[in-house]
């Protein structure tokens, strides 16, 4: 699992959401948090930065440092 997948899960689960509460909340759909929590590669950055200002983050660009 990538790095904002797993940030995303962890920081969802921690505030106490279901997926579908964090996509109802986020204003994002369902399938896409689904899909960014399985670490999809090719999600749109807007969403990704969407989700990601539920805990105060954004993806910026840098280098792919891969686990």
């Amino acid at each position: 699992m990538n790095k904002i997948a797993r940030f995303i899960r962890e920081n969802r689960r921690a505030a106490g959401l279901t997926q579908a509460e964090f996509a109802l909340r986020s204003g994002l759909g369902l399938r896409f948090v689904r899909e960014l929590e399985q670490g999809k590669e090719s999600v749109r950055m807007d969403k990704v930065n969407k989700a990601l200002a539920m805990f105060g983050a954004e993806a910026v660009p840098g280098r792919i440092d891969r686990e």
